[in-house]
């Protein structure tokens, strides 16, 4: 598929003129949005593509052997060369990321030769979710932008009380990018869900995964496989790093894998290692889940964890890789003594958001009567890479954006940062692909047909 490289200004408002309408016939033929700052809302439209839960003919609960998604359509957008999107609250940059976001909603609601406009946006991004949900859906009400928007935040918080009502109360883990950590996001919904349900207050305690995420998506700032040595430019945990510290007194803890790279080390000249850097993102899950239940240790936290809530749209990918560790941290040692027992119960459960929140999509779409009636079209997938044209960019050896770059612009200027371009075996490597083919098959089989 050929598609011209497309850019936008910082909009003003909303185009509305061919953005969908509630009641309109028209509007029930266009595609579902789905959006992420990378690859990771893939999981949620996985979810979306195979489930299976309520029966199509009339929408009542109850799986009718058929998906409850397949006479929709969807038009998937990554904003690949803005991610990640967890570290823009650290770096005092809010306001830039919501202008990021919102500059892709303006890209889904915008028909163009290509592409349709879409008539539900899922925003299958926990730090979007949290950071711009509720200014979306202001937004929308006040141009009368009647295209429904579905967040992950209330359907994660929902699934985790859920299993708490079942398993009985234990501390609810939120493991997510540091940004949907520092928003206060999942914690603030769940404190208001139990308090509706005449709850008493949660235990819940946070880790943001600082270049989780990111390795899962070959950032080149936390993730080189090519890497042999450590380097300067690297940003995630270290033993230099004051903000995500390698405590070497918690080796045995981490357990970090050490083969073909995955672990690198700068030596001194007498060949003692003076830093350690993670290169593969197995070893960031190693590092963050012992660093959550050390916080746990430190702050007394009575109430084992029952309950970890993956609360970004990447994390799934290295749901096995999670649980295993976990096993692993409840059955360590250190002088002879269980570490973790009083912080961990045998089993956690492991709340992907993904499929609540295709049943919340599914919902909405049947309640504002938006439910195809037309013949499915292709899908499509967008991702956005740097704009070369702008003569500012500053660009990584691998062709993103440097992390000062990145990080460094200010919201307001009216630059078109991105260009928007479909999926290719240029702008998302081969080992992504062949991920998404073990992980994600439903989602992997509709990409594969508009690849060339």
């Amino acid at each position: 598929m050929k598609l011209r490289l497309l850019t936008f200004s910082l909009f003003i408002a909303f185009t509305t003129s061919a953005i969908a309408q509630t009641g309109n016939p028209k509007s029930k033929s266009l595609p579902i949005g789905v959006f992420d700052s990378g690859t990771g809302g893939l999981t949620v439209l996985e979810a979306m593509l195979k489930l299976d839960v309520y029966n199509n003919a009339t929408g009542l609960p109850g799986a009718d052997g058929k998906p409850d998604f397949s006479s929709e359509y969807f038009e998937y957008l990554a904003d690949q060369a803005n991610m990640p999107y967890g570290n823009y609250a650290a770096e005092h940059k809010t306001d830039l990321l919501k202008e990021h976001i919102f500059k892709n909603m303006q890209y889904l609601l915008q028909p163009t030769n290509n592409k349709s406009s879409v008539k539900m946006i899922v925003l299958a991004c926990n730090t979007a979710t949290a950071y711009a949900l509720s200014d979306i859906k202001a937004k929308f009400k006040n141009e009368n932008i009647q295209v429904p928007v579905i967040g992950v935040i209330d359907a994660g918080a929902k699934a985790a009380l859920a299993y708490q009502a079942k398993a009985g109360s234990g501390t609810i883990g939120v493991f997510a990018t540091a940004g949907t950590v520092a928003s206060e996001g999942y914690p603030r919904t769940l404190q208001a869900m139990a308090k509706d349900k005449g709850l008493p207050v949660l235990s819940v305690v946070s880790q943001g995964g600082a270049g989780l995420a990111e390795s899962i998506d070959r950032d080149w700032s936390y993730f080189v496989d090519t890497l042999k040595q450590a380097r300067k430019d690297y940003k995630g945990p270290s033993m230099k790093n004051v903000t995500y510290i390698i405590d070497t007194t918690l080796l045995s803890a981490y357990k970090f894998d050490k083969s073909s790279n995955k672990l690198l080390c700068e030596y001194d000249d007498k060949g003692s290692c003076l830093d350690l850097q993670l290169n593969d993102p197995a070893n960031y899950v190693r590092y963050h889940l012992v660093t959550l239940l050390e916080k746990m240790l430190q702050q007394n936290i009575s109430k084992p964890m029952n309950t970890l809530i993956l609360g970004c749209t990447h994390y799934p990918y290295m749901k096995d890789t999670i649980a295993k560790v976990l096993n692993e941290l409840y059955d360590y040692k250190k002088d002879n003594q269980y570490r973790y027992r009083n912080c961990i119960t045998k089993h956690v459960e492991l709340i992907d958001p993904s499929v609540e929140t295709a049943k919340e999509a599914y919902l909405a779409l049947r309640s504002q009567q938006l439910v195809n009636t037309s013949a499915v079209k292709n899908n499509l997938f967008f991702i956005t890479i740097p704009n070369t044209n702008l003569s500012e960019v500053k660009l990584q050896p691998d062709g993103w954006f440097t992390y000062g770059y990145k990080y460094g612009r200010v919201a307001g200027e009216k630059k078109d940062y991105v260009q928007f371009a479909p999926f290719d075996y240029k702008n998302i490597s081969k080992a992504s692909y062949d991920r998404f083919k073990l992980v994600l098959p439903n989602a992997y089989a509709e990409i594969a047909k508009t690849l060339k």
